[in-house]
């Protein structure tokens, strides 16, 4: 028997999940990694604003949603898809449409617009 906070739960992460866009022909849905309150271990709480900016330039993110059409133009991609639902990539700061869902941001974007997979993003910053 599921509890009242676990049934309110579960009830938020379907309201979530059904927010979610389904990304249209070659678009991918990209969700950006949550920002670190503080600079570090330095204990320095990051502003509002400093928190913003890391998301509006974050250059890693997660793939959530593949369109049908994403990697499927065989002269563009003879290798197959760059990524998968699942990898963690990199892609350009500003790239993509932006836009939230409760506190959380993701992207819309091209295909093409995948520059490389990461294996671990930890650590990885915008120089």
């Amino acid at each position: 028997m599921m509890t009242n906070a676990a049934k309110k739960q579960r009830s938020e992460e379907e309201v979530f999940e059904a927010q979610l866009p389904r990304p249209a022909g070659y678009h991918i849905l990209i969700a950006l990694p949550e920002i670190e309150e503080t600079y570090g271990d330095s204990g320095i709480i990051k502003t509002d604003t400093a928190k913003h900016h890391e998301y509006i330039m974050s250059i890693i993110g997660l793939v959530v949603d593949m369109g049908d059409m994403a990697y499927s133009d065989k002269e563009r991609y003879p290798t197959g898809p760059w990524c998968k639902p699942g990898d963690f990539v990199m892609f350009r700061a500003n790239s993509g449409t932006r836009f939230k869902i409760g506190e959380k941001e993701f992207r819309l974007m091209n295909d093409d617009s995948v520059e490389a997979v990461v294996p671990d993003p930890r650590g990885i910053v915008k120089a």
